[in-house]
């Protein structure tokens, strides 16, 4: 027998997911922003952090929204979040750039995720912030790519990055949960 999980349920559980994701990302930026440019093993293992909390985030996702809509690309999420976290791992030690490209290669791929699952929720309400948050983070990402090339290259850009996406994810938790009172309303 299949049960089907209520949208206000999945709607219910991903603005919950959506504002711990702002705050992780706001003390994560602010924590890699403190370190500036350091590839130290503070620095090296903040990198790595966030790419496995976005694995973390990407299961719980999974599991609250599987009974109730198809989660393929989460899948996808999952293992580009768990080859970026490995990547960024092994260039750490290398420079700048390197990790530059990893993450910005990343940032392209998981933008593009995003932008899918954002289409594919559509329907629950609150969705807009993380289809522009999806295709900022395309963009994002080959600006890492093209800064990896440069003289001068910083991580400082990769804490506005996640700010920016941090606060995509508390708007859209927002937008969630006015959608779900209005939807209680009607």
């Amino acid at each position: 027998m299949t049960t089907t999980v209520p949208a206000a349920d999945v709607a219910s559980s991903l603005r919950r997911l959506y504002f711990v994701r702002f705050a992780f990302a706001v003390v994560w930026a602010a924590l890699v922003f403190a370190t500036g440019s350091s590839l130290g093993v503070a620095g090296v293992a903040l990198l790595v952090l966030y790419p496995v909390f976005d694995v973390v985030a990407a299961v719980v996702d999974v599991r609250s929204s599987k009974a109730a809509q198809s989660v393929s690309v989460l899948y996808v999420n999952i293992a580009i979040s768990l080859l970026a976290a490995v990547g960024l791992a092994v260039v750490g030690s290398s420079g700048i750039a390197g990790v530059l490209r990893v993450w910005g290669s990343w940032a392209v791929v998981a933008g593009v995720v995003q932008l899918v699952v954002g289409l594919r929720r559509r329907g629950l309400g609150g969705q807009w912030p993380m289809i522009l948050s999806g295709g900022i983070s395309v963009l994002a990402g080959g600006s890492f790519i093209l800064q990896a090339t440069k003289d001068g290259a910083s991580l400082t850009n990769l804490a506005g990055y996640a700010t920016l996406g941090g606060i995509f994810f508390l708007v859209s938790a927002l937008r969630l949960g006015r959608a779900r009172r209005n939807a209680v309303v009607a």
